[in-house]
């Protein structure tokens, strides 16, 4: 029997704040982070809602110790990935095999959709430093130089399961000995080609989204940053700390239904959370809290809702969409999600579906509409679906 792969600490930033306990007092007060658009340049400023940080990029330059001409994705990555380093309490990680792993969907596009207006008018002008990093991976080797990790370095992406896949990833490299410490997740910024791209897709809401709702009209995009910090059972018994939970089961699936829509019938979000259960070992009812996909698109969440009507058929536990507080963070949704469900269990919280009004009539089961505290949570369930079928879901289990 493999060993168990630990969660040592965790970091986030978001639309409700820039680290962890900010983001927990908004969940706990029930107030989202979406609203008017303030920092992101767009046509649609005043027409879509997004759930933006609210720092500008000098701002989060210096919360992460970087230089404000980089991506907005690399300073969001680099601050949730400090704190969780931080978080974890490892005094010294370079002793050890360690790794980052690393998510995202834009890389560094937001600096290069700063450079075309000024080249299009004139091929001489532009600055071409805001290109240099503009591919996915150049964001992740960024950081990572800036944690001072080089034993491994990857970057996923793969739509909004990113940062899922890099957890999952994270504790493959763990149990077959290949590392002992991976900090994993991932970070999205909002861009224009993003918004735009979503919003050709007309699955983006002109109001306050409301996932897993009867009239649910779309979604809400967002920004920010999460990350875990895995460790081996060697490394987790050198701290002084205990870790947070486990992570006793991953499956990543793939029904190859659409490029951009789920199956109707939820096959690849059904396959992806029982092969998670069966690698966890876990019977369905052992689930204490789903952390919803939940984006609020008329597709997704039917399909989501079916595969979950199907496995979860006769014992439905508490679940809910914290995208109705963070807006849909892409890449870094299930990296952020995970810190979510990881304190879930740490201090016991069921999060509401914020905004839900008429439950969907073809489902059994209705999510949270109020925030708990003190509900003894030991196993809980964190679904990211991405497009093209790619379906990923993640079981953090109490020690």
């Amino acid at each position: 029997m493999q060993s168990p792969v630990f969660i040592a600490g965790v970091g986030v930033i978001s639309a409700l704040g820039t680290n962890v306990q900010d983001n927990l007092m908004s969940l706990e007060k029930e107030t989202a982070g979406i609203g008017d658009m303030a920092y992101l340049s767009s046509v649609h400023r005043h027409t879509l809602p997004v759930a933006e940080v609210k720092m500008n990029n000098e701002e989060l330059a210096g919360l992460a110790a970087m230089s404000p001409r980089l991506s907005r994705t690399a300073l969001l990555s680099a601050i949730a990935a400090k704190e969780a380093l931080a978080d974890a309490g490892i005094p010294e990680y370079n002793p050890y095999r360690t790794g980052f792993v690393s998510a995202n969907t834009v890389g560094g596009m937001d600096k290069t959709e700063d450079f075309f207006p000024d080249f299009l008018q004139d091929n001489q002008k532009g600055r071409l430093r805001n290109l240099v990093h503009h591919e996915c991976g150049a964001v992740t080797e960024l950081v990572a130089d800036h944690l001072g990790i080089k034993h491994h370095v990857s970057t996923i992406s793969t739509a909004c399961s990113s940062s899922a896949n890099a957890i999952m990833f994270a504790a493959r490299l763990i149990k077959q000995n290949i590392l002992d410490i991976v900090v994993a997740g991932g970070a999205d910024a909002l861009t224009k080609f993003t918004l735009n791209g979503f919003n050709t897709l007309m699955i983006v809401d002109h109001e306050l989204s409301q996932p897993f709702d009867e009239n649910r009209r779309g979604l809400n995009l967002g920004e920010g940053a999460g990350y875990v910090v895995l460790v081996s059972e060697k490394v987790a018994n050198s701290l002084s700390q205990t870790p947070a939970c486990t992570i006793s089961g991953y499956c990543n699936a793939n029904d190859a239904y659409h490029q951009t829509a789920s199956s109707p019938g939820g096959t690849g979000s059904f396959l992806a959370m029982e092969g998670a259960l069966q690698q966890s070992g876990l019977p369905p009812d052992e689930i204490d809290y789903i952390n919803l996909h939940g984006t609020g698109t008329q597709n997704n969440d039917i399909a989501e809702g079916t595969a979950i009507k199907t496995l979860f058929e006769g014992h439905y536990p508490p679940m809910s969409s914290t995208k109705s507080f963070t807006g849909h963070t892409l890449g870094a949704s299930g990296g952020i999600e995970a810190v979510f469900s990881v304190l879930s269990i740490q201090k016991g919280l069921i999060y509401p579906n914020l905004r839900l009004s008429t439950p969907m009539k073809d489902l059994p089961f209705v999510p949270e509409t109020k925030f708990r505290k003190g509900v003894p949570i030991r196993h809980v369930l964190s679904n990211s679906f991405g497009f093209g079928g790619n379906c990923t879901s993640l079981i953090f289990s109490k020690i």
